[in-house]
């Protein structure tokens, strides 16, 4: 059985896609969703079960202004059915659909030291050309890595570092004695 947020999520993603608005669409829901994160006393008034559903949705409209009608509605209906604690697990579901609409294949370069810009795309292009996929290009640091690198391309991770290197020398090493 799928997850309630699966739902909801692909529900909107379909209608914003025929609606041609799918862009904007997971723009002001991830805007609206990053708010009410951020924000401890949206929380409180949006997953109340003390306060009516009228109430929250005079709320939502005194807070959110400039909102497409398809989110409008949408974020009325979470209200009407008492599940915008879904609200972030529905964000993150319609940012899978879109991602896999695009094509977007989220690879994350972590590396001891900062690396430069040129390097991080060179390195994100050769991804690219090797997927046939656009890549969401993110970069981390971590003193740990010591040397090398350790690239994340979806779900998979390439671990060429000096530490991973060193570790399994010192397994191999453990195993022999």
């Amino acid at each position: 059985m799928e997850e309630i947020a699966t739902v909801y999520a692909r529900s909107l993603f379909e209608a914003a896609q025929d609606a041609d608005k799918l862009e904007a669409v997971r723009d002001q829901l991830g805007e609206i969703a990053g708010a009410v994160e951020e924000d401890r006393d949206l929380q409180v008034f949006f997953f109340s079960p003390s306060l009516t559903t009228e109430e929250k949705k005079d709320g939502l409209h005194k807070v959110v202004t400039d909102m497409d009608d398809l989110v409008s509605n949408f974020l009325e209906l979470l209200i009407e059915n008492h599940r915008m604690t879904s609200l972030f697990k529905i964000r993150r579901e319609l940012d899978a659909l879109w991602d896999e609409e695009n094509q977007l294949l989220p690879v994350t370069i972590t590396s001891a030291v900062e690396l430069d810009d040129d390097t991080v795309k060179q390195i994100g292009d050769q991804i690219a050309d090797q997927t046939g996929r656009k890549v969401e290009l993110s970069q981390e640091v971590d003193p740990d890595v010591l040397g090398g690198l350790v690239v994340r391309v979806g779900n998979t991770v390439m671990d060429a570092s000096v530490r991973r290197r060193l570790e399994t020398l010192r397994r191999e090493v453990a195993r022999a004695a």
